[in-house]
């Protein structure tokens, strides 16, 4: 797409990480138990996932065989996942933090950001943390089907004694752990540009060496928020819905982000002949 292609120039030499097409159908039916790995009821810690309710969103899950989104996202993640290994020059300290955000609402960062972290848990060699840092229109947990409006990243930052295991919940995606945003603060903006963010930042980061950190943040157009986060993360993945996003719009996003940490775009809602004709080869050999 022309305007993506523009856009993207204005980066230097950084390439899209990828496409990712209209979610399509993963597979017929539910999810059983066993394919979800429910934990034990009585372990108030754990949160479950709606896995059926992604499913038919179609979107990643574990249980997932090959299918487009899954392959398109394993596409995605493994730049990322580069850069956290082997962090090229230049690069911050802390590049297994990524930030997914959009110039406007509505281009599907949420769905970028919640896939990208359960392809991430499917890694043998990582564990992933997802952070709602939408912290005004907090939407992971409801996209994940989980009822939770208890304290998060924002009461974390409030309180000055709190434990952090407060706020962090494993789920039942053995390898994912995941993060509220919180109850709404008047000052939020100060709150995540405050020496108390960048400490939980560095803790977050350092004090596991598989974690990778997946914050879901606002659209860089939309908040001041998401320009503070932009200036603490180690990378920023910046998803653009096709079509609708114009040149003018991506060039003004851009122009908020240090280039140093933007490590790609993802294209939402992108459909390409090629796509279907390689994937339709796969659910053929597949039977």
């Amino acid at each position: 797409m022309d305007t993506i292609e523009k856009a993207v120039g204005r980066m230097g030499d950084k390439k899209p990480l990828g496409n990712t097409g209209s979610p399509a159908r993963a597979a017929a039916g539910t999810v059983p138990p066993a394919a979800q790995g429910a934990p034990s009821r009585s372990d108030s810690r754990v949160l479950d996932i709606d896995l059926n309710r992604l499913l038919e969103k179609g979107m990643i899950i574990p249980s997932m065989g090959r299918s487009q989104i899954a392959e398109e996202y394993r596409h995605i993640k493994r730049p990322l996942l580069k850069n956290v290994l082997h962090p090229p020059a230049g690069m911050a300290d802390n590049s297994n933090t990524i930030m997914v955000t959009s110039a406007l609402p509505g281009e599907g960062k949420t769905f970028t950001a919640i896939n990208l972290a359960m392809s991430i848990a499917m890694e043998l060699d990582h564990t992933c943390l997802l952070v709602d840092a939408d912290v005004e229109r907090p939407s992971i947990f409801s996209t994940l089907g989980i009822d939770y409006a208890g304290k998060g990243l924002i009461d974390y930052l409030v309180a000055e004694d709190f434990d952090l295991s407060e706020v962090m919940f494993r789920t039942n995606v053995p390898k994912l752990t995941v993060m509220p945003a919180g109850h709404r603060h008047a000052h939020a903006t100060e709150l995540l540009a405050s020496e108390g963010m960048r400490a939980l930042l560095s803790e977050l980061a350092q004090r596991y060496h598989d974690r990778v950190i997946i914050f879901d943040a606002p659209p860089l157009l939309a908040t001041s928020e998401a320009r503070v986060l932009a200036g603490l993360m180690g990378q920023i993945v910046i998803v653009v819905e096709a079509v609708r996003t114009k040149q003018s719009v991506i060039k003004q996003a851009l122009e908020l982000v240090d280039k140093q940490r933007i490590t790609g775009m993802v294209l939402n809602k992108a459909r390409t002949r090629q796509s279907h004709d390689y994937y339709d080869y796969y659910s053929k050999t597949e039977k």
